[in-house]
């Protein structure tokens, strides 16, 4: 069974950093595009940030870009995701998610994923 585990997630004040991990557990995802989406209560889920799976292109949401940083590790089966000045509206379960289709451009539609990890919330304060 294929499984994404988030990590890193927790409270932290306005202005600090967080580092959120995924780990694969089936190294076939370092072939794939990966992602982070966030979905705040009330919210429709959101694409936050995304990466080839060379690792060589990046993408970012303007809300977050500057302040995120997205990277991978493909020997290991993991993607990270650096977040700093984090704001109350960053507040959100964050997911990661891999791109099965073999895309090479990372998608923001949320419904072209096809694997998610449970999530990992974080929260900022004011």
């Amino acid at each position: 069974q294929v499984q994404l585990v988030e990590s890193g997630g927790g409270l932290v004040q306005a202005g600090g950093s967080l580092r959120l991990s995924c780990t694969a557990s089936r190294s076939m995802f370092r072939t794939y595009v990966m992602a982070w989406f966030r979905q705040a209560p009330g919210k429709e889920r959101e694409f936050v940030a995304g990466i080839s799976w060379t690792g060589g292109s990046t993408y970012y949401a303007d809300s977050v870009k500057g302040r995120f940083t997205i990277s991978r590790d493909n020997a290991k089966s993991t993607m990270s995701l650096q977040m700093n000045i984090l704001k109350p509206e960053d507040t959100a379960v964050y997911y990661c998610a891999v791109d099965v289709s073999r895309a090479t451009v990372a998608s923001r539609t949320a419904p072209n994923y096809g694997y998610w990890g449970q999530g990992t919330q974080v929260t900022v304060s004011s």
